[in-house]
This record gives C-alpha cells, structure tokens and sequence, in this order.
C-alpha cells in the first residue's frame, strides 16, 4: 500500500506541475498579452545580431478559427541598447534577403533565450547571454537597415524598441543592430509569443491534467498515510511480544543511538559498499518521502490532540532506525560488515536507534520547533555532516563564455569516515577513539532528527556524547546528601 501511495504521489505530483504550467502559460496569454521570456544581455562586435534561419510552415492550419493573422502564433521582441542615446533597428524577413544584405558582413548569431518569466522581468543574467560570441568574417559595413524594402516588420529609433510580428509561412531571420549601423552592438534583449490556438487548448487541458494530478496526489497521501500506520503497528507488535527495541528514560536525551564497533573488519569491503546498499538506497527513498507526509499529518494531529499518533511514531522512528543502520554499514561510519536488515523494526544488529514515546506534546512548539528553534543546530549539524558547496561564474580564457566554477567543503564526518577507511586499509584495523568521534557526530545529527521530525518537545543539547552508548543521565547528588551540616 506504501509503494502504491508513493508511486501515486509522484504521478500526482508531475501532473500537477504540468497542469499548474500549462494553466499559467494560458493565462500570460490571455487578452492580447505575451508569454514573455527572460531578458538577456547579449554583445558582439561585429555589426548585428542575426537570428538562426527559422522555417514556419501554418498551411497544415486551416479553418475559420485560422482565418485571421496571429492565430497560429505571433512573436514579440523588445531590445534596448545599453549605450545611452544609441537608436536600435530590429527587422524580420527573408532569411535570403537578409543573407544578401549581411554578405561579408562580420556579425554574430543571437543565443538562445531562457525560459518563460510569465510577465516578469527577472533582469538580465550575462552568463546565458552571448558576450563576446565569435563574429562571422567580413570586410564590409552594412548599408543604412531602415532603407531596405525585404522587411516584413522592423522598427528604428531610441530606447527601447518592440516589434510584432504573426507568423508566416517561409524562412524567416530577425536582425537587430544599431540604426546608424556603427559597432560593437550591445543591447537588451526579450522575446514573446502567443498562439490563439494554445489559449484555446492548453487552458482546458491543463484543468484536466491538473485535476487528474490533485486527484492522484490525494490518493497516493492517502495509501502511504494507511501503509505507514500498518507498518507502524506491527512494530508496536514487536514490541509488546518482547522483541528489542524498548528504551528508558535514563538517558540523557530521549532518542538513542547505538553501535558497536566490530572488529576484525574486511580492509577493502568498504570501497563497494556504496554499490551493495543500492537496494537500501531505493526504499529509504521511498520511505523518506512517505515520512515528509506522516510528519505534516501527525503536526496537524498534535496541533489538536497534543499527542502524536502511535502508529506514525513508531514509522517514524524504523524509518531513521533503517537509515542509521544502512549509515553504520556504509558511509556514515563503515563500522560493520555485517549487512543491514530490510526491516523497520529494532534487531540484533550491532546498530540501533529508538525514541522514548511522549504521552504528550506541546501545541505551540509543533509550529515553530522544526525550523525556528532547530536553526542553531541545523548550523551545525550541517557543517559536521554535508560541508559546504558554492559557485561562481567567470569568463572563460578565450573570452567567448562564462564557465560556472564549483567550489565545496568536504563534511568532518566525511573525511573521519575517509581517514577511518584508509587506515583500515593498510592497517586491518578501525581505530576506537576515531569511532567514538564518528558516533557523536551521527549521535549529534539523529537527536535534532527527532526534534525536527517532531518526535519530541526537548530540545536537543549542544553536546558531542561520544562512544558506542549513550550516557546515562546521572541525578545531581541533593545538598543533605553531600553536606549533612550545611550550615
């Protein structure tokens, strides 16, 4: 029933992005208006900027909704020129014509525009453009544009400058350039279309398709929400018949991470050890995205009964006990051998986590504990086990591209697993004091799980408990206890 749910979901999920697209699409059309794309800085050297040879071919269109222009599709450009005072032309015609007129003329072809920005202007983003594009060869300057009569639309003067033009069938370029026709060309670029026949269709079948994804999309809620209250209650089963997996409250936080180191360990499993836990990798995804929803649906539960619903709880918490378990075996510490059960429930393996289960929960802290609050510790916990990665954009040697640059940070729990690795590697040996480090960074990340996943009300400490075990939380000795006469 969870498989179903999830693969549901998806399915409910896609058709619903497509319906939601499909819908704003129709609506950035609507009354005369354009599908309007993003702007884009674009630069040459030469004399103009020429669009590649577009083929448009509309006799397959035919009828009486065809029968007056731009009902097919019609097309919007805007330029601008970023030299002040510079008066812009843009022209559309015969792709042969404007061949003739560009012949050995040094120009460059316009770059691709980005995606649709629905009626916004996001600003110009000079990677994507073209500056400093090759530039065809050429001796010659082009004759005064505006005096050309191939022209099917073109337009000339200051500031920005707007074109329309309903398409028809033929080969057709676009050519933007300076009036006077001097050079370089530097300008603002941003481009529309709509199509009569797109308002006409993909308004209604978008309604549909994203109907048919919210109906989906419930339905696959509704399978994981049953699957996951079943799975939770047979481990609850477990539990009662005397299985492990109870816990105390004599810890010092209510969530336990356990490991025991076994020793000898293979000294070159751990390199395919990525490539055996693929099948774990799988359902743990699966399980995942069904916790995302158990989490909203046992929120809304505590936000009116103050308690979390038993049976989400203990699915919960099998989901992060398999993947602290899958973690232990491979890349979170690499400290088994031994491969992990496909079970939600607590076993004998030599890795175990569990939660003590709260009678009762605040209502308040279930809307602000699992971001608000849990900020400081997302911090680091981020650092200690994802690193760090940025990017930047620079211009390539040959100054004719940006190249985006990655930069990253490995985690310090990555490079201790590394270091671990190596040495067992040389050495057939894991070294205990690097594991009992290893264990309070997952220690450390698994306690603010449980806090963010709502699981409980105390708030995780700030605290590096390392070891196999958790430590044991030891009543402060009274005063009458230690100092029979404190006076």
């Amino acid at each position: 029933m969870l498989v179903l749910g999830v693969f549901a979901a998806l399915i409910g999920l896609v058709l619903s992005a497509i319906g939601v697209t499909a819908m704003t699409v129709d609506a950035a059309q609507r009354d005369g208006q354009y599908l309007i794309f993003e702007t884009e800085e674009i630069q040459t050297t030469g004399y103009a900027l020429v669009s590649q040879s577009i083929t448009v071919d509309i006799t397959e269109f035919s009828g009486p909704q065809f029968s007056q222009p731009g009902e097919v599709a019609s097309v919007q450009v805007k330029a601008t020129s970023s030299v002040p005072d510079q008066e812009i032309f843009i022209g559309i015609g015969p792709s042969s014509d404007v061949a003739t007129y560009l012949q050995d003329v040094p120009y460059s072809h316009l770059g691709n525009i980005s995606a649709p920005s629905f009626g916004y202007d996001k600003g110009s983003s000079p990677w994507s453009g073209t500056p400093g594009k090759a530039v065809t060869p050429g001796t010659s300057a082009p004759s005064d544009p505006a005096e050309q009569t191939f022209w099917t639309q073109s337009v000339s003067g200051p500031g920005t400058q707007e074109v329309a033009w309903d398409l028809e069938s033929g080969q057709w370029s676009m050519v933007i350039m300076n009036a006077d026709t001097s050079r370089p060309v530097w300008v603002d670029v941003q481009a529309g279309v709509r199509s009569d026949l797109a308002v006409d269709v993909i308004g209604s079948v978008g309604t549909g398709i994203l109907l048919t994804g919210l109906l989906a999309l419930a339905l696959g809620i509704v399978l994981m929400l049953l699957g996951a209250a079943g799975l939770g209650r047979s481990i609850d089963t477990a539990r009662s018949a005397g299985l492990p997996g109870n816990m105390s409250e004599s810890t010092i936080y209510p969530a336990r991470l356990t490991g025991r180191l076994d020793q000898p360990l293979s000294r070159w499993l751990w390199l395919v050890k990525w490539l055996l836990a693929i099948p774990h990798y799988f359902l743990l995804a699966l399980l995942g995205f069904t916790l995302v929803f158990t989490t909203i649906a046992s929120g809304i539960a505590i936000l009116f009964t103050a308690r979390y619903p038993r049976s989400w709880f203990a699915f919960s918490v099998g989901v992060l006990r398999w993947t602290w378990r899958v973690g232990f075996y491979s890349y979170s510490a690499l400290s088994t051998d031994r491969y992990p059960p496909f079970t939600l429930a607590s076993t004998d393996y030599p890795a175990d986590f569990d939660v003590l289960y709260p009678e009762r929960l605040s209502r308040g802290l279930v809307l602000v504990k699992w971001w608000l609050l849990a900020i400081p510790h997302l911090i680091i916990v981020g650092i200690l086990t994802t690193g760090g990665m940025g990017a930047t954009w620079v211009m390539s040697s040959d100054m004719n591209t940006w190249v985006r640059t990655s930069t990253g940070a490995p985690s310090l729990l990555g490079v201790l697993v590394l270091i671990a690795a190596v040495v067992l590697l040389f050495t057939a040996r894991y070294r205990t004091g690097l594991f009992a480090l290893i264990m309070g960074i997952n220690r450390w990340a698994y306690r603010v799980s449980t806090y963010v996943l709502l699981l409980r009300d105390e708030y995780p400490p700030f605290r590096l408990d390392q070891g196999p075990a958790e430590p044991i939380y030891e009543e402060p000795a009274s005063s009458s206890a230690s100092d029979p006469n404190p006076d």
